[in-house]
């Protein structure tokens, strides 16, 4: 049919136009003729006053005439048009003012063009179903109408009784949406778009502004991480010098999260990153990635967080002890800057988050977080069970990869081990298995800053004379390098060598090596947390050409890291974790068990980044559903809490009882650690009340002292930040910051890569050729033990011109030196801020310690370390039982502990050690260990010591120095009651104290003018140590007097005597002959 014959067959059915006139469109009906009604509208204002009118509203008020009845033209439809069912409302009992509105449409001057009903018969051919239509709407007006006359009646009434109405109750306070325009790369808005959350922004956004908490669990790979950010730049959370903040649980991915960031935004600038010892923030940031440590650190100086419009906590399930920490202070916050007019949001992200412990735990969030859930993800991961578990799980890794290797299509694989020792002996069985010979090369090219220790050690076995200069921590000149298999490779290639030996053994595990296979290489990277962060890039970037990637991680691949191209992973889902004593924050041990389901969850997400993938999980879904916990376990719950427990206390939260943390600690963990930091000093020991019932008052209510206020105020361990303090007072800041800074990063020494259940002499082997090698020296030098070598450690490393060829040369991990560097260097500044008179050069050098220094630093170390005191057990006990060779007995354990053999102690077994950890494997194995001697106890950990004999001879003496009372006394430490030597110390308040004060002040000792008065006393001075003193009115005066002002010294006197002149007078004429009477008050000091 063409166009013609349509047209006409068309104009057959066409209504004429005398028919369309007596019809309404279907855009009249819509709007009800309000449109031309209004623009008919003709407003008169009123002489007395001007006010603003909607259409409709408040017109009546400016009519001056009474309204007539009207009747509207069928395109038009009145607000009042009554029908059949309009007839039955209760209009008569509408208030006046509800009836002007109702009527205010119907007055002549207001509306021109209506017409009079007299003047016009309106034609009724609308049909029933229209009519109906019509009046439903009428209805909804004339309800919409009755509300609003409701509200400007009450607001009336408040006016006229003079309550004062704020234009926000009567009109909307809408401000001006704002919107930031980036200028993205079309690749990259394509990949945003494609991510499930980008579809979710509004939704997102609108929940953020209406709400000051909000949480978002969302599925791995759904995009939280990066887009959040986005979106909330784009809102303008930025304007008026604000700042997104955004906390990471690792290091690596606040990195990476920053740097992705800045590429999407197309803005790197804007975009920084800030972490321990690095930061990349200037006064262009605006969205600022850190971990969780940063930013409690920021609370200290602004507890409000002023620069701060939003706070992100990523990766919530994570569960850190300051994660933990910041929700809570943050809970507390939000509603505090809500009241100040500066709001500010919380948002909590994460994918495997236990939402309860947020959304149903009132006494964290006193109003519920709004909860968002993303439900999608952007690629599919199919899982695949195992149909049994298999015991070696390292094993079963290495034959999966194989397999995926050999027989499956393209793509990158991850697989997740529990430690550096496991990653490490996979990628050397991988290497061997399929290998790589263009590494190196490749390696070169791209990374230029490895080149140099490359071309150093491109022959084998080559000697170099040493660099260090001739002092106390150089290295011996000659250097056998023959042990080691140093290979032309990159940095973490030198920073995991072995020797011969341990790659025989190795080589030799319990299950076979497949043969080699050149045909497919794989590019096998190690990740892990001390990995070199160069080195941890390199996982970020394309592999070689014709090769596929396989990364072999610990845990730290878990949450926010986006490997490209990853398509498998293989989950062993095993985790190793640290477990502490919360009882004994000293003793710790690893144990390797079943990840969480969460974790495992995490893992598999790892595939579903940048294409779908597939997660083979190496132990059966039985294991899965009735071995894995739900959740893991927080970590404020597994490790001790004294060092947040002192800076909670410092930022004034006396009772951390009762702070609201998403899972608190226990009660258990909360007295040991009070407990800890009371003999530290850090906290005041409270007097237990007498009766059960004033337990409340004291428990858990310590207060923090100076001295703890200002350990507070180091990023480290309290025991670590005291002997800092310490330094200072006794002038030796540059040793003990090096002995910290050392005491604080693990593992500084290399270990071999294989089992430490199956080589564990291996092992020690291994780390004893480095620290054999730096040594401690001899005499008081080995005494100092441990911290000896930690100190020659860093000596030598700072003084070294190539300090990566000094690290392998001795085996020692490269970035754990970098990490010590950087710590000395932020603990200098950090004295320099705490006082004033000090100015620690940065340019670090320590200096060859004296025997003095030596001693000095001893005893620094024995007061960080009170409780950590172990002794010797004794060739008698050695005899009867020979499980007790050298052993020795420490204070929190019943069983029996060793020096480990990596300790340059090892074989010196000295009688008294403190230890700086306990470490369970085989045995409980003391580490960090220092030689001490037994009458320091007394002084250092009093409260730990029971000194009740005092001995005759020799008998007691006034030290005027030190304006003390010194005594010989015997007594015993511990639980288990060791015998302390005789030891000379200052004697025990009480009455024989008070006693000997007497004895010495009639003597003239601690006061001259009494001495020139001696011989006239009426009785000997020694008679006040009489056990029949008290019979003696004279002696029994002076002793309530002195005992009555607690006076035991001649500080104590002075003070009296400012404030009571004639103190003790009347007791001491009581001793002299009434001639001397006068004269005394005369001369009375």
């Amino acid at each position: 049919m063409n166009r013609a014959e349509l047209l006409e067959k068309l104009s057959k059915v066409q209504a004429v136009p005398e028919d369309l006139q007596h019809l309404t469109s279907t855009a009249d009906m819509q709007t009800l003729g309000v449109k031309k009604f209004s623009e008919g509208i003709v407003l008169k204002p009123s002489s007395s006053s001007i006010k603003k009118i909607s259409n409709i509203k408040g017109s009546r008020k400016n009519c001056e005439n009474p309204p007539k009845k009207l009747k509207l033209d069928p395109n038009f439809v009145d607000f009042n048009v009554e029908s059949s069912e309009s007839d039955n409302t209760n209009d008569g009992n509408l208030p006046d003012k509800l009836e002007e509105k109702m009527h205010a449409v119907d007055s002549d001057e207001c509306v021109n063009n209506i017409q009079i009903e007299d003047e016009i018969s309106v034609e009724r051919n609308f049909t029933s179903d229209k009519s109906n239509k019509i009046e439903n709407m009428i209805d909804e007006s004339k309800a919409k109408i009755i509300k609003e006359t409701e509200k400007e009646c009450v607001i009336e009434e408040n006016k006229s009784v003079g309550v004062k109405v704020n234009d926000c109750d009567t009109q909307e306070n809408r401000e001006p949406a704002v919107y930031v325009t980036l200028n993205r790369l079309p690749e990259i808005q394509a990949a945003r778009e494609a991510l499930p959350i980008f579809c979710e922004e509004q939704s997102i956004m609108e929940a953020i502004k209406e709400n000051s908490v909000v949480v978002i669990h969302g599925e791995t790979g759904s995009g939280k991480t990066t887009q959040v950010p986005q979106f909330l730049y784009e809102a303008g959370y930025t304007k008026h010098n604000k700042i997104i903040g955004i906390t990471e649980p690792r290091r690596i991915a606040a990195m990476t999260m920053a740097a992705r960031v800045g590429i999407e935004m197309n803005l790197p600038e804007v975009v920084s990153y800030h972490i321990r010892y690095q930061k990349t923030v200037d006064e262009k940031t605006e969205i600022k990635f850190m971990t969780d440590g940063v930013l409690l650190k920021e609370l200290r100086h602004d507890f409000f967080l002023s620069k701060y419009s939003v706070i992100i906590i990523d990766e919530a399930h994570e569960r850190s002890v300051f994660s933990d920490v910041l929700i809570g202070l943050l809970s507390r916050i939000v509603p505090q800057r809500e009241k100040k007019g500066d709001p500010l949001k919380l948002i909590i992200m994460s994918a495997t988050i236990r939402v309860e412990d947020f959304t149903e735990n009132p006494r964290l969030f006193k109003q519920q977080p709004f909860l968002i859930r993303l439900d999608s993800r952007q690629y599919k991961v199919q899982v695949h069970f195992n149909i049994q578990t298999p015991e070696d799980y390292v094993e079963a890794a290495y034959h999966k990869v194989c397999k995926i290797h050999k027989q499956l299509p393209p793509g990158a694989i991850l697989v997740f081990l529990t430690g550096e020792k496991e990653v490490m002996k996979l990628c050397k069985m991988l290497r061997q298995t399929f290998p790589f010979e263009d590494r190196v090369d490749l390696n070169e090219n791209k990374h230029n800053n490895t080149s140099v220790v490359q071309n150093t050690y491109r022959k084998k076995k080559r000697k170099k004379k040493d660099d260090q200069a001739e002092s106390f921590c150089s290295l011996p000149a000659k250097i056998n390098l023959d042990d080691y298999s140093v290979e032309p490779l990159d940095t973490e290639d030198l920073q995991h060598q072995f020797s011969d030996g341990e790659d025989e053994m190795s080589q030799s595990g319990n299950f076979k090596i497949l043969e080699e296979d050149t045909s497919t290489p794989l590019y096998t990277l190690p990740l892990y947390s001390i990995l070199p962060f160069e080195e941890q890039e390199k996982v970020f970037k394309p592999p070689p050409p014709g090769t596929r990637l396989c990364v072999v991680s610990t845990n730290v691949a878990e949450t926010s890291i986006t490997i490209p191209g990853l398509k498998y992973v293989v989950d062993s889902g095993k985790v190793k974790v640290k477990i502490y004593d919360k009882f004994a924050g000293g003793i710790s041990g690893f144990a390797i068990t079943w990840a969480s389901k969460a974790s495992a969850n995490q893992r598999a997400g790892r595939a579903g980044r940048t294409e779908g993938g597939h997660c083979y999980r190496l132990y059966s879904s039985s294991v899965f559903e009735h071995e894995f916990p739900d959740f893991s376990l927080p970590e404020i719950k597994r490790i001790p809490v004294d060092d947040i427990l002192l800076h909670m206390k410092a930022l004034g939260i006396d009772r951390v009882v009762n702070f609201p943390f998403p899972c608190p600690p226990d009660n258990d963990a909360l007295k040991a650690a009070e407990r800890r930091l009371v003999l530290l000093g850090a906290l005041q020991d409270l007097q237990k009340g007498e009766s059960y019932k004033d337990i409340k008052k004291w428990e858990y209510s310590a207060k923090v002292t100076p001295l703890g206020k200002a350990m507070s105020r180091f990023p480290l361990s309290p025991r670590y930040a005291k002997m800092l303090l310490l330094s200072y007072k006794h002038n030796c800041i540059s040793s003990i910051t090096a002995i910290v800074s050392a005491m604080t990063v693990p593992e500084i020494f290399l270990r071999s890569n294989v089992s430490l259940d199956e080589n564990e002499k291996e092992d020690n082997k291994i780390v004893w050729k480095g620290i054999k090698k730096i040594g401690a020296g001899k005499g008081k030098s080995l005494q100092l033990g441990d911290m000896m070598v930690l100190l020659r450690t860093v000596a030598i490393y700072e003084e070294s011109k190539n300090k990566v060829q000094f690290c392998v040369r001795n085996s020692i991990r490269h970035k754990a030196m970098v990490e010590v560097h950087k710590m000395c260097l932020q603990l200098c500044r950090e004295m320099n801020r705490a006082f004033e008179d000090l100015t620690v050069p940065l340019e670090f050098k320590i200096d060859p310690p004296n025997d003095d220094e030596i001693e000095k630093l001893r005893k620094i170390i024995t007061t960080g370390f009170p409780d950590h005191v172990a002794r010797r057990c004794s060739d008698e006990e050695s005899k009867k039982d020979k499980h007790l060779k050298n052993s020795y007995k420490c204070l929190d354990l019943e069983d029996p502990v060793f020096i480990h053999p990596s300790s340059i102690l090892f074989e010196e077994l000295p009688e008294y050690v403190v230890y700086q950890e306990i470490v369970h494997t085989s045995k409980y194995y003391m580490k960090g260990i220092v030689e001490i001697e037994p009458e320091w106890l007394a002084a250092f950990a009093p409260t730990l010591c029971d000194i009740s004999v005092l001995l005759d001879d020799p008998s007691p003496s006034y030290d005027a120095e030190k304006d003390k009372i010194l005594c010989n006394m015997k007594g015993t430490f511990g639980r288990w009651q060791w015998e302390l030597p005789c030891m000379r110390m200052e004697m025990p308040r009480g009455l024989l104290k008070y006693s000997w004060f007497c004895y010495f002040l009639l003597s003239g000792e601690i006061c001259p003018f009494f001495k020139a008065y001696k011989m006239h006393l009426r009785q000997c001075p020694s008679v006040m140590m009489k056990s029949w003193a008290k019979l003696l009115p004279q002696t029994r005066h002076l002793l309530e007097a002195v005992i009555g002002k607690e006076v035991d010294s001649k500080a104590s006197l002075k003070r009296v005597w400012q404030e009571k002149p004639k103190y003790l007078l009347q007791e001491f004429w009581e001793w002299l002959p009434d001639e001397k009477h006068l004269e005394v008050e005369c001369k009375w000091p």
